[in-house]
């Protein structure tokens, strides 16, 4: 996600206090693991009626998999991953205490080319906001999470019953290597470059975000389009994250943005908050990261995740690998879909949830959907 780390203002306190067919797939995080593999688990097709004979067809030397194969998903136990906005200096620390993740930064180390637990811990904290920063230092640190709760009594246990999960924005990917879609240095190669190629792009025009809150997501699409009559086409604005019930975010060129401000009280907003982010994330500003992305992702080995990994783009889990890396592609210019993924796992009949990684934001967007819901923090 890119729009939960607050610009300073006079109004920014925090926004939350905030015999059916089975198949064997890899355990848990194992391609992080270096120590022999994990007992495997089966993920169960609960609709008998929708059961596949095969996982997955060859069609000349490619591997075809059906991509509906988690359509009929019935989710008890999810693991909820952030997104940039998420990080704090100070955060990794306790990862230093479990020998697992102690060593998914000295990974990280390699891969990066510097001390990213350094930069974590310490900051400053403006080198740790930038984009280029925030995203791999969210990743890592959220998967160290991961490591932790498997090294606590019981922890063990909490991860083999998850049958779900889904992170924001950034957090997808952290979700599909926990998922087993690809390998932890494979991701943060990825996330990399995405964080990379989005600070680039962001570059190239002058865009902005803003949070809304205290509208219902009809409210602030009425407020982007009396917005959009004011500006030029390369100033529009649109809905980019559609979190919970009254907070959703804004993207667009600079002078969009500042018109939504200005009008935002006469549509009876409560406020407005400016984001510290780069530019106008997941909105055609971003297209010129797409194209990078794509390149990446192609020379990217992905595999079937093991249980299904929601999707920002569409609210919807996906099996097949090569439409996995078309929805990533399209993740950085498309809305976060968050606040349809959040419900559709509570309907299907979500028991459970675990947010994995600095903060807890998750946690309140989680609560302003459903003040019953359960989630435990596990922070790295």
């Amino acid at each position: 996600m890119h729009i939960l780390r607050l610009a300073p203002t006079a109004n920014s306190h925090s926004l939350f206090t905030m015999s059916a067919a089975s198949l064997a797939l890899p355990s848990p995080l194992s391609s992080l693991r270096s120590n022999g593999p994990l007992p495997s688990r089966r993920f169960r097709l609960t609709n008998p009626s929708r059961s596949r004979v095969f996982m997955s067809v060859s069609v000349g030397s490619q591997t075809v998999v059906d991509d509906a194969l988690f359509a009929d998903y019935k989710p008890t136990s999810a693991f909820l991953f952030p997104g940039q906005g998420a990080q704090a200096v100070g955060m990794g620390k306790e990862a230093q205490n479990v020998p697992a993740a102690a060593e998914l930064y000295k990974k990280a180390n390699d891969i990066l080319g510097f001390d990213l637990l350094d930069v974590c811990i310490n900051g400053p904290k403006e080198k740790l906001d930038s984009t280029v920063l925030s995203q791999p230092a969210i990743y890592v640190t959220s998967l160290a999470a991961v490591e932790l709760l498997r090294a606590r009594e019981g922890g063990q246990q909490i991860i083999d019953s998850v049958d779900v999960t889904c992170g924001l924005s950034l957090g997808e990917y952290t979700a599909l290597a926990f998922a087993g879609a690809f390998s932890f240095e494979d991701g943060l190669k990825l996330v990399k470059l995405r964080g990379e190629a989005m600070q680039e792009a962001a570059d190239a025009a002058k865009s902005a975000m803003v949070s809304i809150i205290g509208l219902d997501s009809e409210k602030v699409q009425q407020l982007c389009d009396a917005a959009n009559q004011e500006v030029d086409v390369a100033d529009k604005v649109q809905i980019a994250n559609y979190l919970c019930p009254g907070n959703y975010a804004v993207s667009g060129g600079l002078k969009g943005i500042e018109a939504v401000e200005a009008k935002a009280k006469s549509f009876k907003a409560r406020m407005t908050v400016r984001l510290a982010v780069a530019g106008a994330f997941h909105t055609s500003f971003m297209d010129p990261a797409v194209s990078r992305l794509e390149a990446a992702l192609a020379a990217t080995q992905i595999r079937t995740p093991r249980i299904p990994v929601i999707s920002n783009v569409d609210a919807e889990p996906h099996a097949d690998p090569e439409t996995i890396k078309k929805i990533l592609a399209r993740q950085v210019t498309s809305p976060v879909q968050w606040e349809t993924t959040v419900k559709t796992l509570l309907t299907k009949g979500l028991k459970k949830s675990y947010e994995l990684g600095p903060g807890k934001v998750i946690a309140g967007i989680l609560k302003r959907v459903d003040k019953s819901a359960e989630i435990e923090n596990i922070v790295a």
